[in-house]
């Protein structure tokens, strides 16, 4: 598992308030505070879907360990064909997930043993694909 931030030119630097305009087709990061859900894309290889539904099967105990270290939580991926989604909360906000498991070799490792996997994980200018809440019901309590 990895966040957008953990490869080279990707979502470190972007200003962590920015709110994307839909309409726009800017890769600005959403809000990525404590506890603020957060959604990006990917998209896989054709071929690639079994080898990684495969590996997210059996994530390295080490991985887990660090997505704990770094803050992730409520951390799901959904596929639908080729297309991941993705949607994590931090307990300590995005960006300070990023600097723990960018700086950590076992994200590393991870990242690089999946790259072959991807068609696409970032824009043209090498930022994520985040995805934009466009509607939330919240529901009541029970």
């Amino acid at each position: 598992m990895s966040t957008p931030a953990d490869r080279p030119g990707t979502a470190r630097g972007v200003d962590p308030g920015a709110v994307d305009d839909p309409g726009t087709g800017s890769s600005a990061a959403p809000a990525r505070g404590p506890g603020r859900q957060l959604c990006y894309l990917y998209r896989l290889r054709p071929g690639a879907e079994a080898e990684y539904e495969r590996r997210h099967a059996e994530v390295w105990p080490e991985l887990l360990a660090l997505l704990d270290d770094a803050g992730l939580y409520d951390y799901t991926i959904y596929r639908h064909g080729l297309l991941l989604i993705c949607v994590l909360r931090t307990r300590w906000g995005f960006d300070h997930a990023s600097r723990v498991t960018g700086d950590a070799e076992v994200q590393a490792r991870w990242t690089a043993s999946l790259a072959h996997l991807f068609a696409e994980i970032a824009d043209a200018d090498g930022a994520p694909l985040w995805a934009y809440p466009v509607f939330h019901h919240a529901g009541r309590p029970s």
